[in-house]
């Protein structure tokens, strides 16, 4: 096999993901390039070099660090993959000075911006027939005035998450629920009084519990066919400001006719690469309702490598070895987890699916996000178990809040 190396842009819990993953498949330790180093990533055997540049999200600078790497690497294939939404779009709009310096699988900057915003996203859904919540927007100009066209509670998320990420204020949360008209003036406030300019989605609350989420990631290839889909049933999400939005724990589940609409519409736009789906069954229509597509696999994807779909097989086969690949679906029953147990435990209500988990445990067949026993170390250990029981903590502290 050609000699590579995985170059992972970011340094959160996806890259560790990731990294873990091309480990386990290949036994190659990836190299990550990144803002500044996050704490998920920091202590382990699994990267074997880290670069920092805190200007990377510069297109200049993105360019100029990128091929100064190559340069420092030559000789190796460089398997370039993005673990965030806003360096799929640095790749994708510098295509053209990287691409004979790695290898990737990216579309065009044209199909990434007329999916990774949400507004345009929910074009493309009603354009191919996918369900999503009732929805309207607001910008810096009306978000005062605004009538909503659905009853409250209202969901209130940013349309633009890259600019969102970099924006500070008090009360900050990745997603924001306002039961009244006064709840929701005091949170577009104070989005807005943030440096936040761009437009705000406003959804309609879909009812029930974290469990009625579901999570798809899928692959698909320079052909622009669907190499592999897996699917998630979140049993937890976690409960932080900054972390709402993210799964604590999710098993491997099948939804074949879900699966062939998200197919359809993948291969139509013309897709490449890593794709994410968040959305959530509606008891009151029985359909899916999609929220959102990342234009890069999940933050929780080792899901899909710990079920037994190693997500680094898929782009390593496509891009250096060059394979024919048909259409994957996963099938096998697992449980992932990025909280300890017994958070799940305590806070999942659905007492069927608790023994579903509990079960997959004792079977051996669960993964935690954050735990390789080939990465071992006295402070890596140290951290993880400091972090684990954090989870109580901050679980009791938000819940339900």
């Amino acid at each position: 096999m050609t000699d590579f190396l995985p170059v992972l842009l970011g340094s959160d819990a996806n890259v560790y993901g990731m990294a873990r993953s091309f480990f386990e498949e290949y036994a190659v330790r990836s190299a990550c390039i990144c803002k500044r180093r996050l704490v998920a990533t920091q202590n382990t055997r699994l990267l074997a070099e880290v670069a920092e540049e805190p200007c990377l999200e510069e297109d200049a600078v993105f360019v100029s660090t990128l091929l100064g790497f190559a340069k420092r690497h030559a000789g190796r294939s460089l398997l370039l993959v993005s673990c965030a939404d806003g360096y799929t779009i640095l790749m994708a709009r510098n295509r053209a000075a990287l691409q004979n310096a790695y290898r990737m699988a990216c579309p065009s900057l044209e199909t990434v911006l007329a999916l990774d915003m949400k507004e345009r996203f929910y074009a493309a859904c009603e354009a191919h027939g996918l369900a999503y919540p009732k929805t309207a927007g607001c910008t810096a100009e009306n978000y005062k005035t605004v009538e909503l066209p659905f009853d409250f509670p209202c969901i209130i998320k940013p349309s633009n998450s890259m600019e969102y990420w970099n924006c500070s204020f008090a009360h900050k949360k990745k997603v924001f629920l306002a039961h009244s008209r006064a709840e929701f003036d005091e949170i577009t406030a104070a989005i807005y009084g943030s440096s936040y300019r761009d437009s705000l989605v406003l959804q309609e609350y879909i009812p029930g519990d974290d469990n009625c989420m579901r999570v798809l990631n899928c692959y698909s290839g320079q052909d622009g066919k669907v190499k592999l889909m897996a699917l998630g049933r979140p049993l937890l999400e976690e409960q932080t400001p900054e972390g709402i939005g993210n799964y604590a724990a999710i098993l491997s589940v099948r939804d074949d006719a879900l699966m062939e609409k998200i197919r359809a519409f993948l291969e139509d736009v013309g897709w490449k690469g890593f794709s994410n789906f968040d959305m959530k069954y509606d008891s009151r229509t029985g359909e899916y309702k999609l929220f959102e597509m990342n234009p890069r696999q999940g933050r929780s994807s080792y899901f899909v490598t710990a079920s037994g779909y190693n997500l680094a097989k898929w782009i390593t086969e496509d891009l250096i070895e060059g394979k024919e690949q048909g259409l994957t679906i996963a099938n096998a029953e697992s449980l992932w987890m990025i909280a300890p147990f017994g958070v799940i435990r305590k806070y999942l209500a659905d007492k069927e699916l608790l023994r579903k988990a509990e079960a997959l445990r004792r079977a051996g067949k669960c993964a935690h996000q954050l735990f390789c026993r080939e990465d071992f170390s006295v402070k890596r250990l140290a951290w993880y178990l400091k972090s684990q029981l954090n989870y109580y903590r901050k679980t009791a502290r938000y819940y339900g809040n």
